[in-house]
């Protein structure tokens, strides 16, 4: 009868502590001061100059994920701000943001339109150095069927870059599990050619796993990368003042055997299997 009594009791006890295993780590919150760049319209993302914040990254600008558009209601362009700033191993979120002013800012001149390069079409034949520190045009990975994305090793928000990088890792994964079709490759090409050095990518795509006869890590000059990605929809703002001073969005494309332009994937919202079913979409030849 004892035995029989302690054997639900340990089993309460076992599913009990199941949640403690399982519990993520905390939300790390951090103070942010800025100026305000630009507010999406639907209230879900918000650009800010801020200052260094401690812990995540230096002064720079950057756009902030918002998940309740109230934190940004009545916020306009000029508005000085301080908040909170939530971040978690794979998010990112202002929680709170309260106008402490205004201020002018420059006005910068507008790009010149770039041409957005449609389904089809051929995908411009750039030099690229991988992380061997070997050149090698893009028209030498045809006869695979090719996903390209935009990174910079020093992003320091966990849902842009090194969301990426994740989603890369796990789509390697599947190729070697024979989850989709073989003679896929990958490529990560940053835009930070300054601090991403073969040297860096190599140490980069060693930290993620990356095979590099499946998934190859590469940059070129910046004017050289900022027009490859242009066509594609790569959006690249740098501050002339501080290097590592990013603003950008991102781009996802997959490329069939010919080097043509299949399909673009916007910004972080498709997934893995998104990714998957678009490359299973390319025909055989």
């Amino acid at each position: 009868m004892i035995y029989r009594s302690l054997v639900p009791l340990t089993l309460a006890a076992a599913l009990l502590a199941l949640p403690a295993c399982r519990r993520e780590p905390p939300a790390r919150q951090y103070q942010l001061t800025g100026h305000v760049l630009a507010v999406k319209a639907d209230g879900t993302e918000i650009t800010i100059r801020h200052d260094d914040i401690p812990g995540v990254m230096a002064a720079m600008t950057m756009p902030f994920a918002v998940k309740d558009p109230e934190v940004v209601k009545g916020r306009v362009p000029g508005d000085l701000v301080k908040g909170t700033l939530i971040v978690t191993d794979e998010d990112h979120w202002l929680s709170r943001l309260e106008k402490t002013g205004w201020a002018p800012f420059p006005e910068t001149a507008a790009a010149p339109p770039v041409p957005l390069l449609q389904p089809g079409e051929a995908v411009p034949d750039e030099t690229f150095i991988d992380q061997d520190g070997n050149a090698f045009r893009l028209s030498s990975l045809k006869g695979s069927v090719l996903l390209v994305t935009f990174i910079y090793t020093r992003c320091p928000l966990p849902d842009f870059c090194p969301l990426m990088d994740r989603r890369f890792a796990a789509i390697q994964q599947a190729v070697k599990d024979g989850r989709t079709a073989r003679g896929i490759r990958l490529l990560s090409i940053s835009f930070d050619p300054d601090h991403d050095t073969p040297a860096a990518l190599r140490a980069h795509a060693a930290r993620l796993g990356a095979d590099p006869a499946l998934w190859t890590f590469a940059t070129a000059p910046r004017d050289k990368v900022d027009a490859f990605g242009a066509r594609l929809g790569l959006d690249v703002i740098r501050d002339p003042k501080n290097p590592a001073d990013i603003t950008h969005n991102l781009r996802t494309a997959v490329l069939d055997r010919q080097g043509r332009l299949v399909t673009v994937l916007n910004g972080n919202g498709w997934s893995v299997e998104d990714a998957l079913a678009a490359l299973a979409s390319v025909p055989a030849s």
